[in-house]
């Protein structure tokens, strides 16, 4: 199970992460494209799950590489990842973080910013050239 609180740490370990807000929600940037939301549900999404129970508690959106990769996240059926209607077609999955264990949910947080980064960060984090511990996102304006 995890928190946005672990969420904030993990993005925080990531290099040249900002946070921002788009549509009203909380939002981590890196080189201005965003690779996680907080990600609420509608009332347009909850209609649609009809008469299954949606998740509960904080939901975060994270993007993924491309649709491939994103089934390919979603096969693996780990607990908390999903999705809805609303994403089809969009590189990223949902994760119910009430469900999720901490690991799968760094590695998915991990492979968002990979997706986002500009070339030169992802490269310098893949082959560990890159402070992974920056004191904190900062906040753009």
């Amino acid at each position: 199970m995890a928190a946005l609180s672990d969420v904030e740490g993990m993005v925080s370990a990531l290099p040249e992460v900002t946070e921002g807000e788009r549509f009203g929600n909380r939002t981590w940037l890196v080189g201005g494209k965003a690779f996680a939301w907080e990600r609420p549900f509608s009332k347009a999404d909850i209609k649609r799950f009809g008469d299954v129970e949606p998740p509960t508690g904080p939901i975060l959106a994270v993007r993924t590489a491309d649709l491939a990769d994103k089934e390919a996240v979603l096969a693996t059926r780990t607990r908390g990842f999903f999705t809805i209607p609303h994403f089809e077609g969009y590189a990223a999955i949902l994760v119910a973080l009430r469900s999720v264990a901490k690991k799968p949910l760094r590695e998915a947080i991990e492979d968002a910013w990979l997706a986002c980064a500009p070339e030169r960060l992802s490269r310098a984090f893949l082959d560990g050239s890159s402070p992974l511990r920056p004191a904190a996102p900062r906040r753009s304006r």
